[in-house]
């Protein structure tokens, strides 16, 4: 069996139980899961600021990058699975904007797997996040 097994870009809203489905293993001891949910604020100037909604926007190249950084945690981390999908589109407060997870034989592997993959992705997938904020202003966050 594949150690990547689920590996999205997509609009419509994430399922963590379809990414449990996906990451079944009976040799598997320990999955390590992260949800990143869109929360009602955020830094905005300097100070907390009250969030309306946001949109996620991908590049053409997103998932081509999400999949190299799967297939490198799978390489690099004792792993027996991998999945991490991304939301794009409008989403609301308390959306899944991304669930990403690793099994493995142990837990602190899938810790370590779990922890990089997300982090790896947000460093280097080009996804950016449009925030609209309750006072009428907005910004971009992780554009080039």
């Amino acid at each position: 069996m594949p150690a990547v097994r689920l590996c999205e870009i997509r609009e419509t809203p994430l399922d963590v139980a379809e990414v449990l489905a996906a990451l079944g293993d009976p040799g598997a001891g320990g999955l390590t899961l992260f949800v990143g949910i869109v929360r009602d604020h955020d830094d905005h100037g300097g100070e907390s600021a009250a969030v309306a909604g946001l949109e996620y926007s991908a590049h053409p190249t997103a998932l081509q990058r999400l999949r190299e950084i799967c297939d490198s945690v799978a390489q690099k981390y004792d792993v027996r699975g991998v999945a991490a999908v991304h939301r794009v589109g409008e989403l609301a407060i308390g959306d899944a904007a991304v669930v990403v997870a690793t099994t493995a034989e142990h837990r602190g592997d899938a810790f370590e797997a779990s922890r990089a993959l997300i982090d790896d992705l947000k460093a280097t997938v080009p996804i950016w996040k449009h925030q609209r904020f309750a006072d009428g202003t907005d910004e971009w966050v992780g554009t080039p």
